[in-house]
């Protein structure tokens, strides 16, 4: 078969400390949109789903109990979470407005793009990558 099984990302699912602390970081901080928000009872946890771009969402969870990630960032499993945006200096500038500290700019050797990280408030790195 030539073609690939796969067609693209739906979500990226993250287990969060602070489910209102998270919540409002990727919402209000990030502006993504609320898609929908679920209590489920029967695990005592919420759920949001935010829109990072049509058909493409990450999935915010709490889990009571949940425990932190054993490192940053070479631990196994995720490394980080990766968002494309058109202009990645007025992107740190902007979140750093909004209280964000960011690593300094750095350049993809390979693409020669440019890229920059921050953490969420579990301390997930996230990127930004300009394309």
């Amino acid at each position: 078969m030539d073609e690939s099984l796969l067609r693209g990302i739906h979500h990226v699912a993250l287990i969060c400390s602070d489910y209102a602390r998270s919540k409002a970081f990727y919402s209000e901080t990030l502006g993504l949109r609320i898609v929908r928000e679920v209590y489920r009872e029967a695990r005592d946890s919420w759920k949001c789903d935010l829109e990072v771009s049509p058909g493409v969402q990450l999935e915010l969870f709490s889990f009571p109990g949940a425990p932190p990630r054993p490192s940053w960032p070479e631990a196994q499993g995720l490394r980080h979470l990766a968002f494309v945006v058109a202009d990645v200096e007025a992107a740190v500038a902007a979140l750093t407005a909004r209280g964000v500290a960011c690593e300094p700019l750095r350049v993809d050797e390979h693409t020669g793009r440019r890229f920059v990280f921050f953490a969420d408030p579990d301390g997930l790195p996230i990127e930004l990558y300009e394309a």
